[in-house]
């Protein structure tokens, strides 16, 4: 059977309670600021005005992302490819889901909110100091936030040095393009991928 509505699946899983049901905020405060200065990456959820999803991953130093106060964060818009998929969302939708991660703890951070990508010079100067600082910053109001339970990260062992894999093992990023793109050149190896990737760090 396919679910089609909500209360289908209410019916197949209930409804939250306790402090699953009642932990939801609508601004930081300590330990959730806490959590983002302690915070070297996150995922960014943007979707555009025909309902196409992106999630994008985003890092840098812990505390790579600013908080301004308690309702609003500044992420820069760090270098890369230049497809742009999460901030031409952005400026479609004005909305973004962010997750939050810290390595070695199993629990995230959630933040739901509003968005917009500003080259203004008050938070540019926030990031003045970085070797390659970004053109541009995403500004997020924050509508939700809550702390997420660790199962899905113990369920995974994501930090367990056990879970990880010999990674000679597993194709390079350009093996998988050259095979992906049919290209006739010589697969670019992971050694000259890092080394190209510094530049722009």
């Amino acid at each position: 059977m396919h679910i089609k509505t909500e209360s289908q699946l209410r019916e197949l899983y209930g409804f939250p309670s306790g402090r699953a049901k009642d932990k939801g905020l609508s601004s930081l405060e300590k330990h959730t600021i806490h959590f983002i200065e302690r915070s070297p990456f996150l995922v960014m959820s943007t979707s555009n005005n025909a309902g196409k999803l992106d999630a994008s991953p985003r890092g840098g130093e812990p505390g790579f992302v600013k908080v301004v106060h308690e309702t609003e964060i500044v992420i820069p818009d760090a270098k890369g490819n230049n497809r742009l998929d999460s901030i031409v969302n952005i400026v479609e939708t004005g909305t973004v889901g962010l997750l939050f991660l810290i390595p070695g703890v199993d629990e995230t951070l959630r933040i739901n909110g509003r968005a917009s990508i500003s080259t203004d010079i008050e938070y540019l100067e926030l990031f003045a100091s970085e070797s390659n600082p970004p053109k541009a910053c995403i500004i997020v109001t924050i509508e939700e936030l809550f702390l997420h339970c660790a199962k899905a990260f113990m369920r995974s062992k994501l930090w367990d040095e056990k879970a990880k894999i010999n990674r000679e093992s597993f194709p390079t990023m350009g093996r998988m393009l050259k095979d992906q793109l049919g290209s006739v050149e010589a697969p670019e190896s992971r050694e000259d991928m890092i080394k190209r990737y510094k530049k722009d760090l």
